[in-house]
């Protein structure tokens, strides 16, 4: 099992953001590192206290990369906004996409979390979303790596809770710059530290609206889990038969824009 480096000073506890953190330090399959203080990522930042916003804007960021939907945004609202930084947002989902769904996930009862949900369902969602991220949204992702690679470093990225849409676009990324899969899930992982997790939003908030039962039934959709990466990683073999070609031809990662990005974010290239 790859050691991951010790955790540097930035990944620090935000009072109004969850699942903040540097990917710096993540080691590479030729022996380089991910640079600190190059590439972020977090949960959304509508909620940033003063003292978030000034601790990210501290951060010398060039652009915040926003997944979420339009959905997401009524939801949570707007990022703040953080001085001199870009905000580009790239959605990762589509609003009406599994509409009901997230309705019965945040006003459903018992029977209905159920039905939807019980056995292998909420699991079974979650790895199609992930295959279907990889395969249908390279156009977004090709995007992002040429952004990085040419002026968008130091960069945050994320969605609602830093662990889906965010969580793929810097396991990408890190792909992209040769990072370990093994590293890379080790990080993803990380996104079901307590302190980071989305606070799941029902609005019956009685002690039966949040019992154990249902906040077992809602695991799968707000956890962070290696069989979700996995699908993903296995959807690019699937796909495109390898890493390499995904990046190549999926994502249409010339060799010079690769080297750019490793230039940008791992230490030594």
């Amino acid at each position: 099992m790859t050691q991951l480096p010790e955790v540097p000073s930035t990944d620090i506890e935000l009072t109004g953001v969850r699942n903040f953190r540097d990917v710096g330090g993540l080691p590479t399959t030729d022996g380089g590192k991910v640079r600190h203080g190059r590439l972020y990522r977090s949960g959304h930042l509508a909620h940033a206290t003063e003292a978030d916003a000034a601790f990210l804007a501290g951060l010398g960021l060039h652009t915040v990369f926003d997944f979420r939907n339009a959905a997401d945004r009524k939801l949570d609202g707007h990022d703040v906004e953080l001085p001199g930084v870009r905000n580009v947002s790239i959605p990762l989902s589509d609003p009406a996409d599994g509409a009901e769904f997230w309705r019965l996930v945040r006003d459903g009862n018992i029977q209905q979390l159920r039905s939807i949900l019980a056995g292998d369902r909420g699991t079974d969602r979650m790895i199609a979303s992930y295959r279907s991220i990889i395969k249908d949204r390279t156009a977004e992702h090709s995007r992002v790596l040429h952004a990085l690679a040419e002026d968008s470093v130091p960069a945050l990225m994320h969605c609602a809770a830093g662990k889906d849409r965010a969580g793929l676009s810097i396991a990408i990324s890190l792909l992209a710059v040769g990072v370990e899969k093994e590293a890379i899930e080790a990080d993803y992982l990380k996104s079901n530290d307590a302190h980071r997790r989305y606070k799941v939003r029902r609005s019956d908030t009685s002690s039966a609206g949040m019992s154990e039962e249902v906040m077992e039934l809602l695991n799968p959709l707000f956890g962070a889990h290696s069989d979700y990466l996995d699908a993903a990683f296995t959807a690019i073999e699937d796909t495109w038969g390898g890493t390499e070609r995904y990046l190549t031809e999926g994502l249409k990662l010339a060799p010079a824009t690769r080297e750019k990005l490793r230039e940008r974010l791992v230490e030594g290239a």
